[in-house]
């Protein structure tokens, strides 16, 4: 992966090599730190790019930082003009993820969130698929649980919590899977180990719901309205056993960074007739469209650059 060359740091864009923390930054040393992911699109008919909705993105940025006791005079139009700001200075023409960190900046030792000083910064860099079988998947569920959100907040991405989403990676990745899912401490399906999932069964669309300490993804929310209204499905929310899953007719993954990702196997099982299914591929072929700007009856999901 090749480094940005700016970064948007304490306030301002500099050149990335300038973008430099302690080695006590208290973010570094206990995980007291929030992240989102961002990603902007190029549409290869006009040259532009489009921002795929940021306001949503940075207003659960601007909400998980409030869980961790941090302040900014900011708001989602400042970010995202900050975010637009840093991609027009690296004059980048391609497909771009973006990545805003807020952290305890305070170079001390002491477990705690208050008296911690805090700042964030914002890098941007070329990025294509997360998951490279995106359409044809093999997954398998993890022996690691999804952390509670009475442990650490689901509903923020908290730098620190995401040591389990890395345990539950690694191991799927070393097992020669493309993925993994994981469950709750209940034994309920909550998420792969960055990604919101779905499931299709005779003709409806399950996802697990927000209690089931899952991150409240801005894919996820945009893939239930255009299921809903684009293809008239009806989408429940509700608790998802570990075999459904082994009896489904589709199942997928969603999230900025794995977009929409076709789940075709899971635990050597094959999902349905063991392909990307029609409700995924319609859904991809609708996401792909709208990100690019490219679909106007959502034009407002997306800010021009």
């Amino acid at each position: 992966m090749n480094l940005p060359e700016y970064a948007y740091f304490k306030g301002e864009i500099v050149p990335y090599a300038e973008a430099k923390v302690g080695v006590l930054t208290h973010a570094l040393n206990y995980g007291t730190g929030v992240f989102g992911g961002v990603r902007a699109y190029k549409n290869d008919d006009n040259g532009k790019l489009y921002l795929f909705r940021p306001y949503d993105h940075y207003k659960r940025f601007l909400n998980s930082c409030k869980m961790m006791l941090m302040d900014f005079d900011e708001n989602p139009e400042s970010m995202t003009q900050h975010t637009i700001d840093l991609i027009r200075k690296s004059g980048y023409a391609e497909d771009v993820y973006i990545r805003p960190l807020a952290y305890k900046s305070s170079e001390i030792i002491g477990v705690k969130l208050h008296d911690v000083e805090s700042e964030f910064t914002i890098v941007a860099l070329p990025f294509g698929k997360y998951v490279s079988n995106d359409t044809n998947a093999h997954v398998t569920i993890s022996s690691w649980r999804r952390l509670d959100d009475n442990v650490i907040p689901a509903r923020g991405k908290i730098s620190g919590a995401y040591a389990n989403s890395a345990f539950i990676k690694t191991d799927a990745i070393r097992s020669g899977f493309d993925e993994a899912l994981v469950l709750t401490q209940s034994g309920h399906l909550s998420e792969g180990s960055a990604e919101n999932v779905f499931m299709v069964r005779d003709g409806v669309l399950y996802t697990p719901a927000v209690y089931e300490n899952i991150l409240e993804g801005i894919t996820r929310g945009s893939v239930m309205e255009l299921a809903a209204k684009e293809l008239g499905m009806k989408v429940v929310e509700r608790p998802i056993d570990r075999t459904e899953i082994y009896i489904c007719d589709e199942f997928f993954m969603t999230g900025t960074a794995a977009q929409v990702t076709a789940i075709t196997q899971v635990d050597h099982r094959p999902v349905g007739d063991g392909v990307m299914g029609p409700v995924a591929s319609k859904l991809r072929e609708l996401f792909f469209d709208i990100v690019r700007g490219k679909n106007p009856k959502y034009k407002d999901w997306n800010i021009e650059i």
